[in-house]
């Protein structure tokens, strides 16, 4: 719902990043796996309860995760980057939070196994109609945002935006994981239904 914001505010600092990186000869997919790393290390972080530390790395991810889609639009966006970035993207989601659980078992194990059980609805219903939107040469025309996507973004309350905040505000307030988890995960329930029923629609046609 708010990528549609942020994006136009990133979109310049990404690019000259991403000009940089461009001739210094470092290819899209390395970016993607380089930031994947960074995320991946939030995992003991989160797991030891160093919060601030998993925050760090965290938004490194995201920022390479916005780094590499810049670099790819300046040397030519691949089927085979995006896959790459699209599958990585959803394992570290799924990882903030398990990590959260493996830090208290007690407190987030149900909180954590729904949230991730969330992931999975928003991530299958997204990707699932990417797949048949390729296959009918349906393109993000009316999206500006994600117009030069890889693959076709179907928009929703809970995006990429949203999901920064919650890891954000699950590791500024580490003692109500349970709640905002909860809470994310109802909206990431209303971004299923709608994708579910937006996209049967628009298939349908």
């Amino acid at each position: 719902m708010l990528d549609r914001f942020t994006t136009k505010i990133i979109r310049s600092p990404l690019n000259g990043i991403a000009k940089k990186i461009d001739k210094l000869g470092i290819k899209a997919d390395q970016v993607t796996l380089f930031g994947f790393f960074l995320g991946l290390l939030s995992l003991p972080a989160l797991a030891y309860q160093a919060y601030y530390l998993a925050l760090f790395f965290i938004i490194l991810n995201r920022i390479f995760d916005g780094i590499d889609g810049a670099v790819a639009r300046k040397q030519g966006i691949t089927d085979s980057g995006g896959f790459l970035d699209i599958t990585l993207d959803f394992i570290f989601y799924s990882l903030v939070p398990f990590g959260f659980v493996l830090a208290n078992p007690e407190m987030n194990a149900i909180a954590g196994a729904f949230l991730i059980l969330s992931f999975i609805g928003s991530g299958s219903s997204f990707l699932a109609f990417a797949v048949m939107a390729g296959k009918r040469n349906i393109e993000n025309v009316s999206s500006p945002t994600h117009s030069k996507k890889s693959l076709y973004y179907i928009g929703g309350l809970t995006e990429g935006t949203e999901t920064i905040l919650c890891f954000t505000l699950l590791c500024l307030l580490p003692q109500h994981f349970s709640t905002i988890a909860y809470i994310f995960s109802f909206l990431c329930w209303l971004t299923t239904v709608t994708r579910i029923w937006t996209g049967y629609l628009t298939l349908k046609q």
